[in-house]
């Protein structure tokens, strides 16, 4: 899939996706060994769309399992369908029970989903399993299976394999921690925010128009805005939401009316805009 980590850098670059060393460097272990990626972080660091980024430079097919308080096999491995089971049942009434358990135990009536999907075929594809630290504790048991030998078990039909093993990027939040033996199966990589430098990089890259001063300016106070005692810190997302916000009002300088007028891009609660209004010094930035 990939060269060397210098590949991984630039080909992440061409999507507009800025990787740090670390990231290129995981990464390209990553498919080097064919080993699940397990990427933690705050929200809004870029850990789904690195996903998404090495699906595009890899042209492969993004398979998204969105993880939530529920989840399970049904949802995230496979499921018959049973309405099309019992036409067929209804359809069959002169047949033998085994003769029809044979046939509505087949592959016509398998509904595969993302974890099932992920690994048929041979197409090139990247298997994002995202917020996994979102799920109950239960559904980890059903990757063990997945990531350990890249297959799925229907107890009808046996045991399907994988003949093309997909890139796999577990996301996690850090919510709850994930267990011992789901992290063995991975490496690991954490990404938090970025150097101030990178994080000039990436608003550059994304709002091109924004001026350069203006952007140094704006990285700086989200700078001093995550050294607060937030509820909820701004993340790249929101700084790259902040810059089009203050080229879509035409500033031309970041003064405290501009910044008191558009704190609510950034920040998300009340308590947390009332605390930076307070605290935020930019002569100080």
């Amino acid at each position: 899939m990939f060269t060397s980590v210098d590949d991984v850098t630039a080909r992440l670059a061409e999507t507009g996706y800025l990787a740090s060393p670390a990231v290129a460097t995981t990464v390209f272990l990553a498919a080097k060994l064919g080993k699940p990626l397990l990427v933690e972080g705050p929200a809004g660091v870029g850990k789904t769309e690195l996903a998404k980024a090495v699906a595009a430079i890899s042209d492969a097919r993004l398979i998204r399992l969105q993880c939530y308080e529920g989840v399970d096999e049904s949802r995230a491995l496979y499921e018959w369908n049973h309405a099309k089971q019992l036409l067929r049942i209804t359809a069959g009434r002169d047949e033998s029970w085994d003769e029809t358990r044979t046939d509505i135990f087949s592959e016509e009536f398998l509904l595969a989903r993302p974890l099932l999907t992920a690994i048929r075929g041979d197409d090139a594809k990247v298997l994002l399993i995202d917020e996994m630290d979102k799920a109950d504790v239960e559904v980890e048991g059903l990757l063990l299976e997945v990531l350990s030998d890249f297959q799925v078990t229907v107890p009808e039909l046996g045991t399907i394999e994988a003949t093309r093993r997909p890139f796999v990027v577990l996301t996690s939040n850090a919510s709850r921690e994930l267990s011992e033996a789901l992290r063995r199966r991975c490496l690991f990589l954490h990404i938090g925010f970025p150097e101030e430098e990178l994080e000039r990089r990436i608003v550059a890259l994304k709002v091109p128009e924004l001026d350069t001063v203006l952007a140094e300016s704006l990285v700086r106070v989200v700078g001093a805005l995550r050294a607060m005692d937030l509820r909820k810190v701004p993340s790249v997302a929101e700084t790259v939401d902040w810059a089009r916000t203050l080229l879509a009002l035409g500033a031309d300088r970041l003064d405290e009316e501009v910044v008191r007028a558009s704190l609510g891009v950034v920040l998300k609660h009340q308590e947390d805009v009332q605390t930076a209004a307070a605290k935020l010094d930019l002569d100080a930035v």
